[in-house]
């Protein structure tokens, strides 16, 4: 079985890269496209209001946007096959470089909001699906109507208002740190995590303060679709003969919702799972502006109003690659969680 497992997960990677080479293909050129299509002139922003005609026309020449776009388009894809993804104007650093240095602040709010949403919607989904029409099943009805309806900006806004300026229990929304502390030493780049490294137990507990604001909007903004899907996923599965029967052969209740009934529905929370942290990874534009928050969402807004096409098509090709190594992630816990998906692989 270990084998098997083994042979499926190579099998599983190689089929969902080589299907991920077109779908990122399309996205370097549809984002080239696009970027290019938007309005705004580079050369014109940063010359500034006062420049000449020809102060821009030169600007333009040493940013190469004189040239045909298939000629830049082409520069653009030699640089990509180099590893080189240009360099910010608005910056002057390269942008491989800032993508690295802010992703980990991304990932951290990401990761964090989506596990708290599954701590809560999937014992609710599971509750909400043994006790049908039970006041627990109504709350989980309400609140993933209130997480769908609510948009994230606003549900940030909201707790800002609500925490930090009515009840001052919250720092000021500004950033990953306090300005009185100073970053930990980089390890992973997790602010959390790095603080528990070093022991400095004072920059950990200002790092988790900094993050609960942004971590409960983004974890209410995915509660709803998990908790859903968890709770309808539960009702097909808890009405299955197979659970009758384990039910009828005296099992224990504990045992037979979460050993035989949540393991096959998993599969489609798992889905849900992707999906829902595909979304999150867009709802973080909105977040990290909301609350200061130095990730590559703000990097992409900034680049994007300064006309800066560089960043922005880094932060799309960075999404997309992250984007497919969901999939192939999602694929793989499909088989552990069914063995039947490895046999028929």
């Amino acid at each position: 079985m270990p084998n098997l497992a083994g042979k499926f997960m190579l099998r599983m990677g190689l089929k969902r890269l080589l299907m991920a080479v077109p779908s990122l293909v399309g996205v370097v050129i549809v984002t080239f496209l696009l970027t290019r299509a938007l309005p705004g002139d580079p050369a014109a922003y940063f010359a500034g209001p006062a420049a000449t005609k020809e102060a821009i026309e030169q600007i333009r020449v040493n940013l190469g946007l004189d040239k045909p776009l298939i000629v830049q388009f082409g520069r653009y894809v030699g640089d990509l096959t180099r590893g080189d993804l240009g360099n910010s104007l608005t910056t002057g650093q390269p942008v491989g470089k800032e993508i690295r240095e802010r992703l980990p602040a991304s990932a951290e709010l990401t990761l964090l909001g989506l596990i708290l949403s599954i701590s809560i919607a999937v014992p609710l989904g599971i509750l909400a699906a043994t006790r049908p029409g039970s006041l627990i099943d109504h709350a989980c009805r309400v609140l993933a109507t209130a997480g769908v309806s609510l948009p994230v900006f606003f549900t940030g806004l909201i707790l800002v208002y609500v925490f930090y300026y009515l009840l001052g229990w919250a720092p000021a929304p500004l950033g990953r740190l306090d300005v009185f502390y100073s970053p930990p030493p980089q390890v992973t780049g997790f602010y959390l995590i790095d603080s528990a490294i070093a022991g400095d137990g004072e920059v950990f507990l200002a790092s988790l303060k900094q993050l609960i604001l942004p971590v409960a909007t983004l974890g209410i903004f995915s509660l709803a679709p998990i908790a859903r899907m968890t709770r309808a996923s539960m009702l097909a599965v808890l009405a299955s003969d197979f659970v009758r029967t384990a039910r009828a052969s005296g099992l224990a209740p504990y045992t037979v919702i979460v050993t035989y009934a949540f393991r096959n529905a998993m599969i489609p929370v798992v889905t849900t799972l992707g999906m829902v942290f595909s979304f999150l990874l867009g709802a973080n534009v909105l977040v990290e502006k909301v609350f200061a928050w130095p990730g590559i969402g703000s990097f992409a807004v900034e680049a994007l109003i300064a006309s800066d096409f560089a960043p922005v098509q880094g932060f799309v090709l960075t999404m997309a690659v992250m984007y497919v190594a969901l999939n192939l992630l999602i694929d793989i816990l499909y088989g552990l969680i069914d063995p039947r998906v490895r046999i028929e692989a």
